[in-house]
């Protein structure tokens, strides 16, 4: 990736930050709620669903996981590999299982269940920003677009606030777009 195109990616994450950074706990919540509801609908009869675990200040997924697991769908979350910087996945039977983890993301550690990537039929991905056109901004390192390609059959839909739009993040050919993205106001159908 050329320097420029990182550093306005920087740029771009930075501000992106401090927009979200300004919800209220409350908007957050009720905003979360909002979208959890949205997904639990759209899901189409889909029996594995991978769902990232939240941590503040992203959309708290925590609701839309439940209602699955109360649905007898097969949850499934990511546990990042910082070394490797990749993402192995694990079925999630009782989200009181979750502990802080890397990047102090909950994960499921020590109650593991091994899920074989090609099951994916859904997964829902966090984001930082995002366009209209489904192209996302996450931390930057990179994890979940090495994952998604390893699985292009899978639908991608993002979770984000409305406020983390942006005109257009600038793209290239190792970021894997969305397929849809959940705000607490619409559902963007990309591509």
């Amino acid at each position: 990736m050329p320097r420029e195109e990182r550093s306005t990616k920087e740029e771009l994450r930075d501000r992106a930050r401090v927009v979200r950074s300004r919800l209220t706990p409350y908007e957050s919540r009720t905003f979360s709620r909002s979208i959890c509801e949205v997904l639990s609908r759209g899901l189409n009869g889909e029996r594995t669903v991978m769902v990232y675990v939240p941590k503040p200040p992203e959309v708290d997924t925590m609701p839309l996981i439940r209602h699955l697991l109360q649905q007898g769908v097969r949850v499934v979350v990511p546990i990042i590999e910082r070394e490797t910087r990749t993402l192995r996945l694990s079925c999630l039977e009782d989200p009181d299982n979750l502990v802080i983890s890397t990047f102090s993301v909950p994960e499921p550690i020590g109650k593991e269940i091994p899920v074989c990537g090609e099951d994916l039929e859904v997964v829902i991905v966090p984001l930082l920003a995002f366009d209209r056109a489904g192209h996302r901004l996450g931390y930057g390192a990179g994890y979940y677009d090495r994952f998604l390609s390893l699985y292009p059959r899978a639908k991608k839909i993002g979770a984000a606030f409305s406020c983390q739009e942006i005109r257009s993040v600038p793209a290239d050919d190792n970021d894997v777009a969305m397929d849809m993205i959940v705000t607490e106001r619409e559902t963007i159908t990309c591509h």
